[in-house]
């Protein structure tokens, strides 16, 4: 993942049941100013809020889509916790605003 323009928070969660870090999430500050990239592993939520006005991100992908095995995690679940730089009530696509708590989630 990486920022060709504006700045995002990049998050990502542990969703291997088998991990030690399970359900334990990690985020980043990534700007077209620093340059940095994150890569995200199999098995890990992933999200971002965009900090800047707008941003252009560009990711790579290690298989085709495959909408059948998605899952959508909820980005305020309370037992991740993950602590978003929130400026104001975040702008969520239907999806994101529909996603579930890991609880729910079938590993």
């Amino acid at each position: 993942m990486r920022v060709l323009q504006g700045e995002i928070f990049d998050v990502a969660v542990d969703l291997r049941p088998a991990s030690p870090t399970f359900g334990k999430w990690t985020g980043t500050w990534l700007s077209s100013d620093t340059h940095r990239m994150i890569w995200i592993p199999k098995g890990l939520a992933h999200g971002f809020y965009t900090t800047s006005e707008t941003a252009d991100v560009i990711y790579k992908v290690t298989d085709f889509y495959a909408p059948e095995y998605e899952r959508t995690l909820v980005w305020n679940d309370p037992d991740v916790g993950v602590v978003w730089p929130l400026a104001g009530e975040p702008n969520l696509s239907e999806k994101d605003r529909s996603g579930h708590l890991l609880r729910d989630i079938r590993h």
